[in-house]
């Protein structure tokens, strides 16, 4: 699928309900680079200490940027799964404020990848970091 808009469309309708609940959404999909960009307003019902997103919400927007930068650029990948994720946080993030996620594929393979994204707020300032390890299943090709 080469038009981004169309394929950004069809990612979204097809999102997990974690990805609703956490009040995400594709914005902007990169296929020459294999970036993903996300949007997040996660609801307060999803925080703690008033409106502090909690951590594991934190990795699984970075978990998810990360996977759509990868599936949602390649059409021969049908599955990816997380062999290894690691999470740095920043700064805070915080809950009803938007969050920028960018997922990105650093190098993939036939059967792994290596990926990273960032979590910002809207004035860009750095709050999380993940990296990850994942290995990859491909689609069948009549050969």
């Amino acid at each position: 699928m080469t038009d981004s808009h169309a394929r950004i469309e069809q990612l979204n309708a097809m999102a997990p309900d974690f990805i609703k609940l956490l009040g995400g959404s594709i914005i902007e999909l990169y296929m020459h680079s294999q970036c993903a960009i996300f949007t997040f307003t996660v609801p307060l019902d999803y925080c703690h200490s008033g409106d502090v997103v909690q951590g594991g919400f934190v990795t699984a927007m970075l978990d998810a940027a990360m996977s759509h930068a990868l599936f949602g650029t390649d059409d021969t990948i049908s599955s990816v799964a997380s062999l290894d994720i690691a999470t740095q946080f920043i700064g805070v993030c915080r809950g009803k404020q938007p969050l920028r996620v960018t997922g990105r594929v650093k190098k993939a393979a036939f059967k792994t990848a290596f990926l990273e994204a960032a979590i910002e707020d809207k004035t860009g300032t750095l709050l999380a970091t993940a990296q990850s390890v994942a290995k990859l299943s491909r689609q069948q090709t009549d050969a």
